[in-house]
């Protein structure tokens, strides 16, 4: 039994270290927002935050992630209000069919904790991991402005920013 802290809680995992922690997070934990894409960590559906940094949940065994902080989709939104980078990703009407969204939120939400205001060439080097075969990479790189600016006008009214990721 492995316990590993997802989303801010300690959660036991039975399922072996060697396995990979996408399985674990979509079969044993019903975390299903995490999708599978090409199992080879080149299409960054699985993205999760280790610790913050953006990885591909298909490539990390359960036991490397022992002693993180691991955040999947499910943990970004706090206190019953949505993060930013989900507002923005709304307001833009970035998803297609979607499947990729998880991922490309994920990618995004590090980009931002890492720069609070990302050029289109920091967005454009952030993002080149995660592939959208709808072709929505224009409108993911409006939604990453827009978050930027949601951010803003939360601090300027006061508003907490909500959520993991805070940058």
């Amino acid at each position: 039994m492995t316990t590993l802290t997802i989303n801010g809680e300690p959660r036991d995992i039975s399922a072996p270290n060697s396995s990979p922690l996408l399985w674990a997070l979509r079969e044993e934990l019903g975390l299903t927002g995490t999708k599978f894409g090409c199992g080879i960590g080149q299409c960054g559906a699985c993205t999760v935050l280790l610790d913050g940094a953006p990885v591909r949940s298909c490539q990390v065994p359960v036991g490397s992630a022992q002693g993180t902080t691991v955040t999947t989709i499910e943990g970004v939104a706090g206190a019953g209000e949505l993060h930013p980078i989900q507002q923005a990703w709304i307001e833009e009407q970035v998803p297609q069919c979607g499947y990729c969204q998880s991922g490309q939120i994920i990618s995004a939400l590090a980009l931002l904790d890492e720069r609070a205001a990302p050029t289109d060439d920091d967005i454009d080097r952030a993002m080149s991991g995660n592939v959208c075969r709808c072709g929505a990479y224009q409108a993911i790189r409006r939604a990453i402005h827009r978050a930027v600016a949601i951010r803003s006008e939360r601090i300027a009214s006061d508003e907490p920013d909500q959520g993991e990721g805070d940058g």
